[in-house]
């Protein structure tokens, strides 16, 4: 029978030597720079690492210090950031350089509650950052390893549940080492991205497999337990393709909100009762102030959010009357689609260009 110590022992030992053996070669794990860790945790939320090892390798070309980035233009950083989605984890990256270039002389704080006092840092990425550049101790508790904590422990809690996430933060951070931290939690997330998967983990090849509760039961994919989700609400959203002299209106959204910084056809919602032209003549004169004629549609995309779907139709539309008006954007601009590629768009908008 194992003690609690001795446990905890095993495990680390186990998790590190696997770690170290069979890690993947990724090039933020090249460095313990704490810009180049820092930049890929951000860009590691709720994305693949697949899709994101081609942006962090530009991001840091373009980019290569804090400095470079506090001084970039917005623009420059979200056509970088074009695709990755979660757009306003980009506008705070730079608000962090600059915080961290400007008031910090380019140092970034070494604690886990200093870390989190910068913008778009919460407890998991500030546990990454400080234990993978700095040696601290401290633990991480994202999707991936909170499936293997209630796994090895069998923990019946519901896991979006206060309560639930306490106690795995709580054994997350007992198991934590005080020498090699980083690659420990490098290694529960190496565990979870390759063997100890959502659906039929790999048993066989996990190196903790000796002391998971779940296995022994027999019952690995009973874990982590979810609160049944709701459906997922579904928009029809029109938007309007208003071209003049060979130009294109294009609006910048504002700051803050969903997709904020972004550019885009004007459009919205289509309301209960509305047809697509009725809801897009509104959605105009309510952003711009403008009349326009809606034209021919020119095709649809359906897109997800991370709370909900929509289907985008976008449609040729002429501009008729009025002066356009910033009621809604930051920005209004005529753009020739040549110049498209110089604006970072929404993705569901990207699929549109060539059909124009």
């Amino acid at each position: 029978m194992y003690s609690m110590k001795s446990l905890i022992f095993s495990i680390r030992r186990a998790l590190l030597g696997w770690y170290r053996k069979t890690k993947r070669d990724l090039p933020w794990r090249k460095t313990k720079d704490p810009y180049a860790v820092w930049l890929s945790e951000i860009m590691l939320q709720q994305t693949r690492v697949e899709t994101v090892i081609p942006y962090y390798e530009q991001f840091i070309k373009q980019f290569p210090s804090i400095e470079s980035l506090a001084k970039a233009h917005e623009d420059r950083i979200l056509k970088l950031w074009e695709g990755l989605g979660y757009y306003s984890r980009a506008l705070n990256l730079q608000k962090t350089a600059r915080i961290v270039a400007q008031e910090r002389n380019g140092e970034f704080p070494r604690s886990v509650d200093e870390l989190q006092l910068l913008p778009g840092i919460g407890r998991y990425t500030a546990g990454a950052i400080a234990s993978i550049a700095f040696g601290i101790r401290a633990p991480v508790l994202d999707g991936n390893v909170k499936r293997i904590l209630t796994r090895l422990f069998a923990v019946e809690g519901r896991i979006d549940l206060r309560e639930t996430e306490n106690r795995l933060w709580h054994q997350a951070e007992e198991l934590v080492p005080a020498k090699s931290p980083g690659d420990f939690n490098q290694g529960l997330m190496e565990l979870g991205a390759r063997i100890c998967l959502p659906k039929n983990p790999n048993c066989e090849e996990c190196p903790i497999a000796f002391w998971c509760e779940a296995r022994k039961l027999g019952i690995p994919n009973h874990f982590p337990v979810r609160t049944p989700k709701k459906a997922i609400p579904h928009y029809e959203v029109v938007a309007a393709a208003i071209h003049k002299n060979g130009r294109y209106l294009l609006g910048k959204r504002p700051p803050g909100g969903l997709l904020g910084g972004l550019w885009e056809f004007p459009g919205g919602k289509v309301e209960s009762g509305e047809t697509h032209q009725e809801a897009l003549r509104r959605e105009i004169r309510e952003e711009l102030g403008i009349e326009i004629e809606v034209g021919d549609p020119v095709s649809s995309v359906d897109h997800g959010y991370s709370h909900y779907t929509v289907t985008l139709h976008l449609y040729r539309c002429t501009h008729t009357a009025g002066v356009p008006q910033t009621l809604y954007h930051s920005t209004l601009r005529w753009v020739w689609k040549k110049q498209f590629s110089r604006y970072s768009f929404p993705a569901a908008n990207l699929k549109f260009f060539d059909l124009l």
